[in-house]
């Protein structure tokens, strides 16, 4: 059975984003980008809520066109333009974004029919008004945060409205060189 993960980076006072939405505030090197391969090896399909979604289809199909293109980001263009993608929208009335699926509606059914579909894992990117939604359904299975050394002070929260109390058991955490922290959480 496939999980429903939640990848997020977040500011130690638990800001997904500064408050425009920018992700200006990560310690992304390396090391960090070492770390986001080996996840998306586990990853059979990105699952976007609307704006997150909207801002990978207006990027990533243009990186395959740019003669400029680093290595790393032409292998993820390809990547992402292949893979099923899921998002999740009440309001988008078309998805048009190659091999992509959009759910409106009946939330709980379908996401708990894609976990048992064979295959890997199902990973939330970011998108932090569904990742709400979605703990709030009491529906995610694994965090995978990662937590950077910064205080925001403001931004948009991942952790800001009222849910179920959700016991963690943690799997696995590691402390990079840049100070970020790596958090493997199971809901319990």
């Amino acid at each position: 059975m496939r999980k429903l993960v939640l990848f997020a980076h977040i500011s130690l006072d638990g800001f997904a984003s500064d408050i425009d939405g920018g992700l200006g505030f990560l310690s992304y090197n390396e090391e960090l980008q070492q770390f986001a391969q080996e996840l998306i090896k586990t990853v059979g399909a990105p699952v976007y809520g609307k704006n997150t979604y909207q801002l990978m289809a207006g990027y990533w199909p243009t990186v395959l066109n740019d003669p400029n293109a680093d290595k790393h980001s032409l292998d993820h263009a390809r990547w992402v333009e292949q893979i099923p993608k899921i998002v999740f929208s009440t309001t988008l009335a078309s998805a048009d974004w190659n091999n992509t699926t959009l759910i409106n509606a009946n939330v709980v059914e379908e996401v708990n029919e894609l976990k048992q579909q064979p295959g890997k894992d199902l990973v939330i990117f970011g998108s932090p008004g569904l990742a709400k939604s979605l703990m709030n359904l009491g529906l995610i299975d694994e965090y995978k945060l990662t937590l950077h050394p910064v205080i925001l002070g403001q931004g948009i929260s991942l952790f800001d409205s009222p849910t179920q109390m959700c016991l963690l058991k943690l799997l696995e955490s590691k402390t990079l060189e840049s100070g970020v922290v790596t958090l493997h959480y199971a809901a319990r």
